[in-house]
Formats: C-alpha cells, structure tokens, sequence
C-alpha cells in the first residue's frame, strides 16, 4: 500500500476517524497497533512476525535493564538487543553480500569455497525500524531515560504505520513519550500536517516521478551515453532522490500530526550548504544523528586525538553508507562524503564570540559560491549511489569529466526530455518545474515563508494552485519511494 495512492487515503481516513472517536490513549494505542500491522501486512504478511520480534526482544531487554544491578549484567543485555536487531538486519541484508566477497577472497588465495547463500525477501523498512528499536534500548542502557511497562505504547512506537517503510527513525524520548501522554485533536497542528502532506504529494508526485524516467534511462545506457548526458541525469537524480524521501518525510510527519504526533524534522534543505559537513547535517537528519550519537560518540567521538577522531569519522560515514545498501557502491560512497567532512571534524573547536556578519556583495559572492561547488561535489557522489555498480559508477564519472568540453555534446541532453509513457511533465515544462522548485526551496530557506502570516485568500489559492498541480501533472502510477530500499 503505497502512501501515494487512494488506498491508503482511504486506510488512514478510517484510522482518523477511529483514532480521535476513542479519545482514550490507550485504545488509541491499540488501534495504532493495529493500523500499522495491518499497514505493513500489506506488503507481506511475513513481515510483520519479524517486526514484532524485533519490539519484543527490545521491549524486555528494556525492562530487563531496570532490574539489573550489576555492570556486567546490563553490558550482557545490552549485547543480546544489539546482536539481536543487527543479526536479524545482517541476515536479511548483508549475509550474501559478506559470503561473495569471502568467496572472491578465498579464489584470490587459492582456495575453492562454495559459501551458502540464501535466497531471501528484504523485509521493506528493516533499517529504519530497527535501529529505531535499538536506540530505545542504549538510552535506557546509558540512563538517559526510564524504560516503560507500557507495551502498547511501545509497540505502537516501533510499528507506527508512517515512519515505518523509510522513517523518520524517531527516538524513544521524542515518540514514545507522546504516545504514553494523552492525545487531544490540536486543529492548528492537524491543519500544518494536511500542508505538508499537500506538499510531500507535490514533490513525490510531480518532481521525483517525472525525474526518474530521465534518470532511468541515461544511467541504464550509460555505455552509449555521451558525458553531459549523464551529467543532466546525475543532476536530475539529485533532485529526484531529495524530492522523493523528503516527500515521504513530508507525507510522514504531516500524517502524524494529524494524529496529535509531533515527528522530528528529517531534512532542512540540504542543498544550500556550504560545505558536505553542512551538508549532513542537513540531510537525513534522524538517520545521521542516530549514527553520531550511538557510533560516532562511542567511538570516542571528539574527546581524543585528531588522528582517532578523523577514524571515527571515517568509520561513522562508511557504515552509514553499508547501512543503505549491501554493496562496495555504497561503502565507497560513504567513504567519499566521510574524507569531505573531515576539515570540519578533525579540528578542535573554537570559542566563538559575537562576530559581525558583513552583508556586502563579496560575502554574498563567496556564499553562493560554497553552496554550489558543494552541491556539485554531492551531485558527483550521488554517481556511486546511483549507479547499479562500481565499474559503472567510474564510467559515468570518467564521461563526464572527458567530455567537460565537448561543446556539441551538451545539445543532447534534449534527447532525455522527451515525453515518457505515463509521465505527462517532459521538456521544457520538466527545466521550468525544476527550476521553480528550487526557487520555491531557497525562498522557504532563506525566508522562512510563514503561510500564516498570508491573507487567507492568498493561502487558499496556493493549496488550490498545488492540487490543480498534483492531479493535473501527477503519475498516479504505483511509483515506490526511493528508500523502501533501504
């Protein structure tokens, strides 16, 4: 059930209507329980004994630790959750990744090996629930919060139909919390969720699903495709990429808070950064905080010296990067965006007093001239990410930089705009939407556009401009978010 598609319209206008008729937070509970199981049983009914094992296991672990005394018991707990919610993720995603390369190793030495492999289904939103389960379990580890006996609350917490499939990974201390408090209907929260909706199925619907098809094509005849081909295509997969999981965000958060649920923010307009570390601190922020305060700060983080804190960068981004997919793509993507970040990390912290910030025409210069080189580093990364392989990966970046020059060779690009079965938005229509939404980015950035503080009349002819769009120019074809994936 795609959250894109009238069903699940339909799915949550039920729960709305079940969810505020009970007013009680308990049966409220139960029926978010219910909700997302049966959400995600749509997917595969298999699933869901995977994701309740997964709330179990933690949810005893937890109250396991509020009992424990000693320091070896509770590292012992602590090891079962994590050996537990890893193992479970490592053999539905990484075992026959880690059995080839073994395999291709032990060849390299000369011996013969016939590694098991296993043919199994990737239990869709694995990532995202399970480290938001273990997160739950290392805080009350560490004392940062006292483990419930509520196991309603907890179960809805993991299972919580919205965030199930690709986040936000939410934390006990913010999620959790809300769903043992009781909930009453806040109407100017529910009428901020239905905007973000509108605007996640406007940037789903008319941005990332008309860019993939551009996208698709290019990288899938990368051999025969000239450079700057396939740097419009790598251009447009930066934009297709941050339309379509920020939409689910969107779409997430919005859905939430029209159940009385405030979700933490997962993206601040990542593309206007003026360095990569700017940059992830701005992109896939639930994801990039859970790996900084559960792997980077236990590594040691930044209390030891340049040399150990730049290894724990490095080894912080390059799981990241094995966490979205079981592939050396990933891996070395990961690495690349952990090198760049490193000038920001490595260096001991200044104290920082009040500094004037001149406003004149160099500074503005120089600014505009971070944010795009560090766009086009990013936009060059996203060749790893895209790419269905490294050999592949390191063809689209060797065409693009030969043929840098090759004047002619830009007038092809018109050839990937050409109007796809399916996808109404193509050429010219396709450069003045991308062009508008990043205007529309930048002004929600740089502004901060309050639709509140707008004449009523303005306010209604925006949501009305953005549905004539969504329904004009929308795929309304089943396209999947791109981090179901993952």
């Amino acid at each position: 059930m795609a959250i894109t598609t009238p069903t699940y319209f339909l799915f949550f206008a039920i729960c709305f209507a079940l969810y505020w008729l009970v007013k009680r937070r308990d049966p409220q509970n139960v029926l978010l329980i219910i909700a997302s199981y049966f959400f995600y049983a749509t997917w595969d009914t298999r699933f869901g004994a995977l994701l309740l094992y997964t709330s179990l296991v933690d949810f005893g672990v937890g109250l396991a630790l509020a009992r424990a005394r000693s320091l070896s018991a509770r590292r012992a707990l602590l090891a079962l959750s994590i050996s537990s919610g890893i193992g479970v993720l490592a053999l539905f995603k990484y075992f026959n990744f880690f059995a080839e390369n073994f395999r291709r190793v032990a060849e390299s030495l000369g011996w013969h090996t016939d590694p098991l492999l296993l043919n199994l289904i990737l239990p869709v939103g694995i990532s995202f629930y399970t480290f938001k389960s273990l997160s739950y379990t290392i805080d009350v580890y560490r004392r940062q919060r006292e483990p419930t006996n509520n196991l309603a609350a907890y179960l809805a917490y993991v299972a919580f139909f919205p965030q199930l499939l690709a986040g936000p990974i939410d934390r006990a201390g913010n999620l959790l919390k809300q769903l043992l408090n009781e909930r009453r209907f806040d109407y100017p929260l529910a009428v901020m969720g239905c905007r973000q909706i509108v605007w996640g199925l406007f940037k789903k619907m008319v941005m990332a699903d008309h860019l993939a098809p551009v996208v698709n094509l290019a990288y899938s005849q990368a051999q025969t495709r000239p450079g700057p081909q396939l740097l419009f295509a790598t251009l447009c997969f930066a934009f297709q990429i941050y339309c379509d999981f920020s939409a689910y965000s969107d779409i997430a958060i919005g859905t939430g808070r029209l159940l009385g649920l405030e979700s933490v923010p997962n993206f601040a307009h990542p593309y206007f950064s003026q360095s990569p570390a700017e940059f992830w601190r701005r992109w896939h922020i639930s994801l990039m905080s859970w790996f900084r305060d559960y792997l980077f700060f236990s590594l040691g983080g930044m209390r030891s010296s340049r040399l150990r804190r730049a290894l724990n960068v490095l080894i912080t981004f390059i799981l990241s990067g094995l966490w979205h997919g079981a592939s050396w793509n990933f891996v070395l993507w990961g690495g690349i965006n952990g090198v760049a970040v490193l000038p920001a990390s490595v260096r001991r912290r200044k104290m920082r007093g009040a500094v004037e910030v001149r406003e004149d025409f160099r500074s503005r210069l120089g600014t505009s001239l971070k944010i795009l080189l560090t766009f086009l580093f990013i936009c060059l990364t996203w060749v790893f990410f895209r790419a269905p392989n490294l050999q592949t990966a390191f063809l689209i970046l060797r065409k693009i930089f030969s043929d840098a020059l090759n004047i002619h060779a830009y007038y092809s690009i018109v050839e990937l705009l050409r109007p796809y079965p399916e996808y109404p938005l193509a050429g010219r229509k396709l450069i003045l939407f991308l062009v508008g939404f990043a205007v529309v980015d930048g002004l929600q950035y740089y502004s901060k556009v309050n639709l509140d503080a707008w004449p009523r009349a303005f306010r209604w002819l925006t949501y009305y401009a953005l549905i004539f769009l969504i329904l004009y120019f929308g795929t309304f074809v089943v396209s999947q978010f791109y981090y179901y994936q993952f």
